[in-house]
């Protein structure tokens, strides 16, 4: 972490300098006029694009919530590795890690052929395979994810806030203005002056808002999918039980009687269950079944037997049935028209699934964390709007996988034990399943396709590991000027920069003339380097691309007086010299970043890291027309 770059300032080192001229808060303040961005919705997805935006004062945000309030307990609970990733961007991944249960094993339980009645352990799975993140699967209260998002909102220079207690109930875009062209009706539910309304225009709308979202209903996206005919029941409790692994994450599937999933929650005595509790009809829907918390708890203790449950409190609890539903696209741009859109949709609003493998409020920050610094970057100017059309095309791809997994998975665990299961001849298809998903629940599987924004992998044999489509994949090195350790990956902050990564070849330590000095001398200077064509008169230099350099010697054997100045720059207001740009591999036994992610040592290379963190382009370090031509694709 960096700070005091624009001088001193005591305290908090998260809390930035407020922005001048910022929106007066508060319930009997007014609502804007207009802004650049308006989200609905206060969940993960909207809170995620928020704080995303937060670090941008000059870009007018406003994010309202039909709800008075933050949330305090319930809805979804499971943070993937890769989110866990995202986390790290934004600078919360340690807190989280701290406060969360780790979710290290899963066991799963079924019917022990001896008594079919009775259940017994028939395996556990390393939850997360090793190598394939630094970071854990976590299990935490959303209220509290919520809060670690509005926390950053609040510290950032446009100290951005929720307006709660405003409800979407009408939207119009006018196609023939591009000044502000999204107009957003708004009521009043906070019951100071119920039921009055207020318009506010925008440049873009993003509609996180829910399954029932006004925002997909205005632009005319419909959710399309289907049901799995199945009531379950989900409780947060206190309790006490004799059954041994109720520390761990379980899948429990008996004779004749359901399935439970048992999901630890931070704290240490916390857990949820998910509680299968009857088949529906088509059409019938699990509210109609007036199920009570004291169901769940009978079928609990039905489906764990031999063991029992002993509930103290429900914390909170929810009866839902199964759906899997897609809309057929994100965006208000009409089919055949190749306009640049001007509303968008994210997260349940697009997108929904059922809670067993865990994807949908991980896969709802990742739509806003895609779409978070397209939004910056046009409106900064620094690239055209036609970038916005990239966000539906990428993130239906995934939309639809999530469903189709999602889909599958949900029948495997709802399905009956087969006999070979049952006697222990043959692996149980949902340990199969749950093994060959790892990557998929990971949410480490998201490949994108080549485009404009990732390149064909005419060169992907220089980064075996660092797969273009695909995240970029951390490993461990070690900071040259203070011989720190620690993972590349955390070099990448949530702040809409584009990163190279500059891996030296063999025998090159940044000396004159070698290579990494002739290409940290081209991007500096040269008209064509892409930092000197996209970098605005006086920015920092590294102010949309951010280059930095991994060398093959251990840091003892580097001369840091001798990098090229790219990779020691004088940046912010007094011009204080960046001393966190250069890399050496890891000499204490955590890793070779070259050996770990199939970095060719003889040549070295490029690998060029979009701002959400996504391998883009893989090139030599002497390939300077395709790095120019790339980033002219791009940006302005």
């Amino acid at each position: 972490m960096q700070f005091y770059k624009d001088g001193f300032r005591g305290g908090n080192p998260d809390i930035k300098q407020a922005a001048p001229n910022r929106r007066n808060r508060g319930v009997n303040e007014p609502l804007p006029e207009k802004v650049d961005v308006l989200i609905a919705g206060t969940g993960p997805a909207g809170l995620c694009l928020a704080a995303q935006l937060a670090a941008f004062p000059e870009i007018d945000t406003l994010i309202v919530e039909r709800m008075a309030s933050n949330i305090i307990k319930g809805k979804a609970d499971g943070i993937n590795t890769r989110t866990m990733e995202m986390f790290q961007a934004f600078g919360f991944a340690d807190k989280v890690k701290r406060e969360t249960y780790w979710v290290n094993q899963t066991a799963f339980w079924m019917p022990d052929p001896a008594n079919p009645s009775h259940i017994r352990r028939v395996g556990r799975v390393q939850d997360v395979a090793d190598d394939s993140s630094e970071m854990p699967h976590i299990l935490i209260n959303q209220a509290r994810l919520h809060e670690l998002f509005l926390e950053v909102m609040a510290n950032s220079p446009s100290r951005l806030a929720p307006d709660y207690g405003w409800e979407i109930v009408g939207l119009t875009i006018d196609e023939t203005t591009d000044d502000h062209p999204v107009t957003v009706t708004l009521k009043d539910s906070t019951g100071i002056n119920w039921g009055a309304t207020r318009t506010v225009r925008a440049n873009y709308v993003v509609g996180c808002d829910g399954a029932h979202s006004a925002v997909r209903k205005a632009i005319g996206g419909v959710l399309h999918g289907d049901a799995a005919n199945q009531a379950w029941g989900v409780m947060d409790i206190l309790a006490n039980t004799d059954f041994p692994d109720v520390r761990q994450k379980c899948l429990i599937s008996s004779a004749n009687e359901g399935n439970v999933l048992i999901l630890p929650r931070e704290g240490g005595y916390v857990f949820r269950m998910y509680v299968e509790l009857d088949k529906l009809k088509d059409g019938e829907k699990a509210a109609s079944k007036k199920f009570t918390q004291d169901d769940m708890i009978a079928a609990a203790n039905r489906i764990i037997k031999p063991y029992s449950l002993d509930v103290k409190e429900i914390v909170w609890w929810s009866i839902y049935d199964i759906g899997h539903s897609i809309t057929d696209k994100f965006d208000d741009v009409p089919e055949g028209s190749d306009r640049a859109p001007r509303v968008f949709t994210a997260g349940d609003a697009c997108h929904t699934h059922s809670p067993k493998a865990g994807q949908g409020m991980n896969v709802s920050m990742q739509d806003t964390f895609n779409l978070g610094w397209k939004l910056v970057h046009v409106l900064q100017g620094r690239a055209d709007p036609s970038l916005l059309r990239s966000y539906s095309k990428e993130r239906l791809t995934e939309a639809k996988r999530l469903v189709e997994t999602d889909h599958e998975w949900s029948r495997i665990m709802s399905a009956p034990t087969t006999q070979a299961e049952r006697e222990g001849t043959e692996e149980p298809r949902i340990i199969r399943q749950f093994k060959a998903n790892l990557e998929f629940t990971g949410g480490t599987a998201v490949k994108y396709d080549t485009s404009t924004l990732f390149a064909p992998g005419t060169h992907q044999a220089l980064a075996k590991g660092e797969e273009i489509g695909r995240r970029f994949h951390s490993a461990p090195v070690v900071r040259l000027s203070d011989a720190k350790q620690m993972q590349l990956g955390h070099a990448a902050e949530a702040d809409a920069r584009w990163r190279i990564y500059a891996f030296a070849g063999q025998g090159d330590v940044g000396q004159s003339g070698a290579p990494m000095a002739r290409l940290a001398d081209w991007l500096e200077n040269d008209p064509q380097s892409p930092v000197v064509k996209h970098t605005r008169k006086g920015e920092d230099i590294d102010a949309i691309i951010d280059v930095r350099a991994v060398f093959q010697p251990t840091f003892d054997q580097l001369d840091y007086g001798q990098m090229p100045s790219l990779l020691k720059p004088k940046t912010g207001k007094l011009g204080l010299q960046d001393h966190e740009k250069v890399f050496c591999v890891d000499h204490k036994g955590a890793g070779d970043i070259y050996d770990m992610r199939g970095i060719h040592r003889e040549r070295g290379c490029l690998i060029v890291v979009r701002p959400d963190q996504y391998v883009a382009n893989v090139l030599p370090l002497d390939a300077r027309e395709e790095l120019s031509a790339f980033f002219a694709g791009v940006l302005r």
